[in-house]
Order: C-alpha cells, then structure tokens, then sequence
C-alpha cells in the first residue's frame, strides 16, 4: 500500500487511516530538523537591523545558555523569532503556536506575549503604544516576559557578541520535538522555572 484508497475522507476506512497514522508519526518525528532548517530562512528575510534574523534567533539562545537556562527556555529563545517569515504581522503568536505542545506553558505563553512586550522599547518612537504589555499586569508570567525580552531579545542586535553557532543548538531542538505532544509532565501548567540559573551559568561559561 502506497497511498490510500479514497478520494473522500468519509470513504476511508481503518486500513486507510492506520496507513497515514503511520507516515504522520514518521514525519512528526523529524519536526526538529525542518525548524532548524527553518530558521536558517531567516537570513532571507528583515533585513536593516546590525545582524540577520538567524544572526539575532542565535544570540538570544546563546545569552539564554550563557545565563544558566533550561532547556525548554533555550530552545524558545532560538526559536521565538521563527514565525518572521511567513507571519509578520502575528509573528509571537506563530512561534508559540509551534513550541506549545512541547514545552512549558510558561515558555509558550512568554513566547506569545514577547511582541507586546518588546514594543516597550520602541514603540513611543513611531507614536504608538509602549505599555502594550500592562493589559497583562498582574500574570503569573508577567516578570518572566518582561525578563526574556530584557535580557535575550531587546539585547540580541550587537555583532560584536560572541555567538554560538546553530549546529550547537540542534540536539536542544532535536530533544524538545522528541518529546510526546501535550504531556502535562512536559507542559507543567501553573509552574513557573526562573530564566537564570547561577551555578549552571558558571559551569557553561567556566566563569
């Protein structure tokens, strides 16, 4: 068997559907290696700022490693900017969408909201809003955003910052997209893990 037997999805019958469970399984498994080429496209896209996208995607993760990061934050910061090319105008919610079903609700939400909160740094300047971000006020993971945009998006444009290079994130990525869709041992609703951790950051960076 090839290819399923109908033209119709209300045709199908369980032959069918345990035939493209299988290839879907087959093609879910390698998630991690698209993103990764993926987010290589992002050198082909905004263009203006001192480094690329992909220059900025990396320097954010390799500020969230240098600073004693989990894995799950690692992988959000190198992956939040994801959506620039095929969604620009809900980029935040784009790279959220992607990573929800695979790491901690506190990542995903902080990934959706980073647009509003970046906006405290630029906003004024065109004449628009840049406390976007208090319509959140009070969230559990309020501090965590403003945090992740403090310290690893607003601060990821200088090409003077030693950056790892992409091959050093693929097993972080390879390892998340692994992981079983939704399992709540992996979402941890309700938690919040802090962004740095000291004694981890020392260990990385030899300090």
């Amino acid at each position: 068997m090839t290819t399923v037997k109908f033209t119709a999805m209300k045709d199908g019958d369980r032959q069918d559907y345990e035939f493209l469970t299988a290839h879907e399984i087959d093609y879910a498994a390698r998630t991690g290696d698209r993103l990764l080429d993926a987010l290589v496209q992002l050198d082909e896209g905004l263009s203006g700022y001192k480094i690329t996208r992909l220059g900025h995607s990396l320097q954010a993760a390799t500020r969230a490693w240098r600073d004693g990061a989990d894995i799950d934050w690692i992988v959000s910061a190198l992956l939040h900017d994801i959506g620039d090319i095929y969604a620009p105008y809900n980029h935040d919610e784009y790279a959220a969408t992607i990573l929800k079903p695979f790491v901690r609700e506190q990542c995903t939400w902080v990934v959706e909201k980073h647009g509003d909160f970046q906006r405290l740094y630029y906003a004024h300047h065109l004449g628009g809003n840049r406390h976007a971000r208090d319509r959140f006020a009070g969230h559990m993971y309020f501090d965590d955003c403003d945090q992740f945009c403090e310290r690893w998006d607003q601060s990821s444009f200088d090409p003077d910052y030693e950056t790892l290079p992409i091959e050093f994130f693929r097993p972080f990525v390879l390892e998340v997209f692994a992981r079983k869709a939704y399992d709540p041992a992996v979402i941890r609703a309700g938690e919040r893990v802090p962004l740095t951790n000291s004694e981890t950051a020392k260990t990385r960076t030899g300090a």
